[in-house]
């Protein structure tokens, strides 16, 4: 028998050890995927709700504010200064296709 005999491993304690090896990795590693994901989707839909309540609170004011001047006397001064009966309404015209 040679003196390093002893040392060998047995197949036994190899697969064990193999075993162990490969099972750690994997289940340490599945939070640390987890984690910075919630951690991301929490930021981002933090953000948008942000960005979503500020667009609606500011398009109540542009309302509020459109409404006090859209009046009948408003409009009827709007509409002799562009000279909406010999003209024709500016608004309406080929050009202004984004008021459609």
């Amino acid at each position: 028998m040679s003196p390093l005999a002893p040392f060998r491993p047995t197949m036994r304690l190899a697969a064990n050890v193999n075993a162990a090896v490969l099972k750690s990795p994997v289940t340490r590693t599945a939070p640390r995927m987890i984690i910075p994901g919630l951690v991301v989707v929490g930021a981002v839909s933090g953000v948008v709700a942000y960005v979503r309540t500020q667009l609606r609170k500011e398009s109540e004011t542009m309302n509020r504010m459109f409404s006090q001047q859209n009046t009948a006397e408003v409009r009827a001064r709007r509409d002799a200064r562009l000279l909406v009966n010999t003209e024709g309404n500016p608004r309406k015209t080929v050009y202004n296709i984004l008021n459609w």
